[in-house]
């Protein structure tokens, strides 16, 4: 015989070798004990590409560009081919995996187990699994019926079984092998196989024969053996065309036979002897590749070709078909023409008639439809002989191929595909086919599932044990889902053909001894989701309704979705449901949409059927709320997306946990989602989407990052980090609306952290000369950071920049003055979609009704009192703030201003949301409508520089840092801003920008509120009556820093408290305050004058009246002052700050 033995070559270590090829039989995949798959591209390959899939490898498929490996680590992996990527986890064994095989189309694979099950899984869908039971020892071997109807196994139990795929059950049984107790124990690994196409025979090999068994009537058709097999035999293999059975032994013998004429047509004895453990036909040639125990690899050629003298011919005209055709994929008419029995078609049988007369019309229609000049030489061939094949009518199984390669006809298009359904899911779920899984864990606790022979019971754990103590339930329901609260255990099953689908739950927070209740859904309708809320409970069916239920059993309300429920979850009074809408998704995407519900006392709906955002081709793998009650939502990309209340209810990505895997096939599975701390708890998962149950897994925490662009650079980094603070600190508006209770200090420190973000992509933005994009980060400053923006633009001598940055804070003045009028029930009695539209661009919001269409005034303010109440530490410590927050500048403003009465103060408690704007309208707005933007520049200078308080420095913002000035020491820091001015030779000066201060300030509160304008005019008339000694102008002045220290003392003890630390100034200081008194007669004149003023332009009159008070002052002073004008007073101010 003309076959022909290559020598055998090193593959892998000592131990059981497997072997395949790759659908058009490029190259030989082999996998052995050394857990490697190599990729030979021929025998004489010297430099395999090499793979590893683990500890050891036992069995590797391949179909379809998709490799399977069955390993030690107890899972069926699959990888990329050729590239050889992880691309996840199929299934796992409690024990590993003997055998992995593919279905005649590469749609399913089935593994068998040394635990003695068998699971059949898709391989795009690894939840869709079948399990086998039924073999009492390990599963040796299993193949497909190519008609996938049937499966057969054999085990070391000593059986070989033919199971029925769709009902999972076993047809027939033959008891035909030796028993023993593990595989390496065996005599033989019986690799059975079923005669391709048709799938009449079953191979199966016994001892030293190979029997062969009738499909539907399971009797022995008969048996192939050959006097060369001396020893058991161990694998049997069919050629692709049906026609021949190769078979190898334990002794080294391989032998071929034709099963038509059961003549043996190759024998073939192994260098070594080795045991033959793999064989497999090349698709289209007569190769067989075969490994042995050893792990080596050798090739057998030409099985079966006789020679012919027609041979030279057909190869001559294939050559000239080649060289005329260089652009076609001729490969398959070369292999027709030389090899015309090395080509099957699966199964070309009168089953396949319909299929083949329609392909021969398609191709028939293909060559008329063509140009007459541009004919194709090879579909005419191909079409030929499906007629020939057609004329004769002969059942054969051999021979040509029936069909022409694809590559070969031409191609219509389809249209998109559309894209199956995602079926309903709990979220916090591993898949429930696994015996052992979690059916919930989310942030109160967790729940698994054991399902084996031994028990099938729940075990519920809590991760604060003061909640609950952990529980164990009996599961004689069957119960397949479950969620978890601090109230309830919900749990719910699927119908049978005798019990209705039911809902469970055990109310362990009733104070009644009735802690359980069930409900039976109607006949037909079956639970597929399931939540639980605040005092309520709710199943989604499969008759597309949703049903509330309180936690104590009653019946709430029952709505209906538009679609197929996917999943639901539950956060105090919110429910969101995600459900199939009524279009059909294409092309891999889904189709999904999400309704938002609020069911407490005020009924709503937030989000209407909105369709839900997906990355493209992914779908849902968890869904719902932070720990603070926004809707958050996971896809199988990682995306983790967050509902945005602050842009019109829009879903914003937040992070993508594929950036944070270490390889390809590994994931993150969401178990929480914390906004305060920003915490993703996820569990890390090798190779898988999901953890095992044991050992228990590991929480992780993952950082949140806003996908913006240009993220390595310093101006994306803090823009980033800008907008990210804002969107996780949207909940406080939501909390505080909803009456919920909420950390007022986390909320200060997150608006001050923004503000100095802002502050900084300011200095930047200066830096590289981009003043228009400076005012565009002022718009979303504070007032009082704005003002510090214009400070840093005079510094940096960027007038221009300056003079727009006044007119920006004048408007943003007017809006505050205008907000004033609103009160919070007018607010919030308009429409949410309204308010929503209104803030759209401005997220920066810190309640509903302060939100306004161009500047948003209130956030605006409660900036400026956090950032003010950082400066003023230790005022915040006292008890009074916790009945009533004091004024945030209060540290920072003259005697006039410390002494307006507590129900102006007032306005700024912490206690709800009460209108802020009272306050910073009497007392200090960050800019006072004035005709030069430098006028504010001496007000500024001097309100920072007047700060008493010992932490001044303390938080204070990097870029604007060196504005402030440092305290001297405890006793000093009171007349901090007295002591850079003693050696000036004139320290009158100090008393006119004094009251030019006190004279704007005025102004401000009467152009702010008219009510306000009395009660702080009165008091500040009563003010400007000067005391005449020294020691009590600074009292007055020192007043709210010894209240400060000392909450608790009366009159008599603050002025003795006064009078010790007045005698711990220096004599200079003292000096100062001397003369200050003296002066002030004159002084409260000027003033006074000032005062009477009117106020309706308040632009002008202000710079006159500055002018006229300067020089009154100069009047009275000895030298005076070369430039008596606006511009140089400030820059004087601006030198002194």
């Amino acid at each position: 015989m003309p076959s022909s033995r290559k020598p055998m070559r090193y593959g892998h270590t000592e131990g059981h070798t497997d072997v395949c090829f790759d659908d058009t039989g490029s190259c030989i995949v082999t996998c052995g004990s050394d857990g490697d798959v190599r990729i030979w591209e021929n025998l004489d390959d010297d430099d395999p590409k090499s793979i590893n899939v683990g500890e050891k490898a036992y069995s590797c498929a391949l179909k379809n560009g998709r490799l399977i490996t069955a390993v030690s680590n107890n899972t069926v992996q699959i990888h990329t081919f050729p590239e050889g990527a992880p691309d996840g986890i199929l299934t796992r064994f409690t024990m590993h995996a003997n055998h992995v095989t593919f279905s005649s189309g590469g749609a399913r694979i089935a593994a068998g187990s040394s635990d003695f099950m068998i699971k059949v899984v898709e391989v795009t869908d690894s939840s869709k699994q079948k399990t086998f039971r039924g073999h009492e020892a390990p599963v040796l071997s299993l193949s497909f019926d190519p008609k996938d109807v049937y499966l057969a196994s054999a085990s070391c139990d000593g059986s070989v079984r033919v199971w029925k795929i769709e009902d999972q059950t076993c047809t027939t049984s033959w008891q035909l092998l030796q028993k023993c107790n593990d595989v390496i124990n065996a005599k033989s690994i019986c690799r059975l196989g079923w005669q391709p196409g048709t799938g009449k025979l079953l191979a199966v090999p016994v001892d030293k024969v190979v029997k062969l068994y009738r499909r539907e009537t399971w009797d022995s058709q008969l048996d192939l053996s050959d006097d060369s097999i001396t020893l058991t035999l161990n694998v049997v293999a069919w050629s692709p065309c049906g026609q021949y059975l190769a078979a190898g032994s334990v002794g080294g013998s391989i032998v071929v036979w034709n099963v038509e004429t059961q003549e043996c047509i190759e024998r073939m004895k192994h260098e070594k002897n080795y045991s033959i453990c793999g064989l497999a036909w090349h698709p289209k040639y007569k190769q067989i590749a075969y490994t042995d125990t050893e792990g080596n690899l050798g090739l057998l050629e030409n099985i079966g070709v006789v020679e012919k003298p027609n041979d030279k011919v057909a190869s001559a005209v294939a050559k000239d078909y080649n060289d005329l055709f260089d652009g076609d994929d001729d490969d398959c008419l070369d292999g027709d023409l030389v090899e015309p029995q090395s080509s099957p078609k699966p199964g070309a049988d009168e089953d396949d008639d319909g299929d083949l007369m329609l392909t021969s019309g398609r191709l028939r229609r293909a060559i008329i439809d063509d140009d007459d000049n541009s004919l194709d030489i090879g579909l005419i061939k191909a079409s030929s002989s499906l007629l020939e094949k057609e004329d004769d009518g002969d059942d054969q199984t051999g021979g040509f191929s029936a069909l022409p390669p694809s590559s070969m006809q031409q191609h219509f298009y389809d249209g998109p595909l559309p894209t199956p359904k995602q079926r309903p899911f709990q979220s916090g779920s591993t898949p429930a086919h696994l015996t052992h899984r979690f059916m919930v864990w989310n942030s109160v606790g967790i729940i698994r599932c054991y399902n084996d022979e031994q028990d099938n019971a729940i075990d519920v754990e809590f991760h604060d044990t003061s909640v609950h103590h952990a529980t164990h339930l009996p599961n004689s329901l069957n119960h397949t889902m479950a969620d978890l609260s601090t109230e309830a255990i919900l749990l719910a099953c699927e119908s049978t053909e005798e019990l209705a689908s039911k809902l469970h739950c055990i109310h362990f927070g009733s104070w009644d001894a009735s802690k359980e209740w069930t409900v039976d859904m109607p006949k037909d309708e079956d639970i597929e989701a399931i939540c639980l809320g605040q005092g309520w409970a709710a199943c989604a069916t499969s008759a597309f309704l949703v049903r509330v239920f309180t936690v104590g059993g009653v019946q709430r309300e029952i709505f209906s979705l538009p679609g197929p429920v996917v999943s639901m979850a539950g956060h105090g009074e919110q429910l969101m449901i995600i459900y199939h809408r009524g279009s059909t998704g294409f092309d891999g995407d889904q189709c999904l949409g999400v309704q938002l519900m609020e069911l407490g006392k005020k009924k709503r709906q937030i989000l209407h059927g909105d369709p839900l955002s997906l990355t493209r081709k992914s779908y849902l793998v968890w869904v719902g709320f932070s720990a603070e009650g926004t809707p958050c939502y996971v896809d199988s990309e990682g995306v983790v997306r967050m509902l945005n209340r602050g842009l019109g209810n829009t879903w914003i990505p937040v992070c993508n946990t594929r950036e944070q895997c270490k390889g390809k096939s590994d994931h993150y599975w969401v178990v929480g989602i914390h906004e305060n701390p920003q915490q993703l708890r996820c569990i890390p998962c090798k190779g898988s989407r999901f953890p095992p149950t044991l050992p228990r897994p590991a929480v992780a925490i993952l950082p949140f990052q806003l996908p913006y662009c240009q993220v390595t650079t310093e101006k994306g980094q803090m823009e980033e980090q800008y907008w990210r603070s804002v969107v996780f600190h949207n909940h406080v508006d939501y909390l505080s609306k909803n009456g919920y209770e909420f950390d007022e200090n986390a909320k200060n420190q997150a608006v001050k952290e923004q503000q100095e973000l802002l502050m900084k992509l300011f200095a930047l933005s200066c830096k590289l000369e981009r003043e228009f994009r400076c005012v565009e980060l002022a718009d979303l400053m504070a007032p009082n950071v704005v003002g510090l923006a214009i400070k840093y633009a005079s510094r940096s001598r960027r007038i221009n920049l300056a003079q727009r940055l006044g007119e920006l804070a004048v408007e943003k003045a007017s809006e505050l003055a205008a907000a004033q009028g609103h009160e919070e029930e007018e607010e919030e009695e308009e429409e949410e979609d309204f308010r929503k539209h209104l803030s759209a661009g401005y997220s920066r919001s810190t309640t509903e009704w302060g939100r306004l269409p161009v500047r948003n005034v209130q956030q605006d303010q409660e900036v400026e009192d956090a950032e003010e109440t950082d400066a003023c530490e230790e005022a915040e410590e006292t008890p009074e703030v916790h009945k009533q927050r004091p004024n945030p500048f209060s540290k920072g403003v003259t005697s006039a201003e410390m002494t307006i009465p507590k129900s102006v103060l007032g306005a700024s408690s912490s206690q709800g949301r009460v209108n802020p704007f009272k306050v910073s309208s009497n007392k200090k707005d960050p800019v006072i409508p004035s005709a030069n933007v430098l006028d504010t520049m001496s007000r500024y200078s001097k309100k920072t520089s007047l700060s008493g308080s010992r932490a001044v420095n303390k938080q204070s913002p990097p870029v604007i840092k060196p504005l402030i000035p440092k305290p001297k020491s405890k006793q000093a820091s009171a007349a901090s801003f007295f002591q850079p001015r003693t050696p000036t030779p004139n320290p009158s000066e100090k008393v006119v920008e004094e009251r030019e201060e006190k004279a704007v300030e005025e102004g401000e509160g009467k152009a702010g509120n008219e009510s306000h304008e009395v009660k702080v005019t009165a008091q500040e008339n009563t003010e400007n009556r000067r005391p005449k000694t020294g020691f009590q102008m600074w009292l007055e002045e020192n007043r709210a820093n010894i209240l400060t220290d000392n909450p608790d003392l009366n009159e008599a003890e603050v002025i003795k408290e006064g009078m010790s630390r007045f005698r711990m100034l220096t004599s200079e200081q003292r000096m100062v305050w001397i003369e200050k008194a003296k002066g002030g007669t004159v002084n409260d004149l000027a003033e006074d004058k000032k005062r009477k003023r009117p106020t309706a332009d308040e632009g002008e009159g202000g710079k006159s009246q500055e002018e006229r008070s300067e020089d009154a002052n100069v009047s009275k002073k000895s030298k005076p002052l070369d430039q008596p004008t606006n511009g140089r007073l400030a820059a004087f101010a601006f030198k002194q700050s």
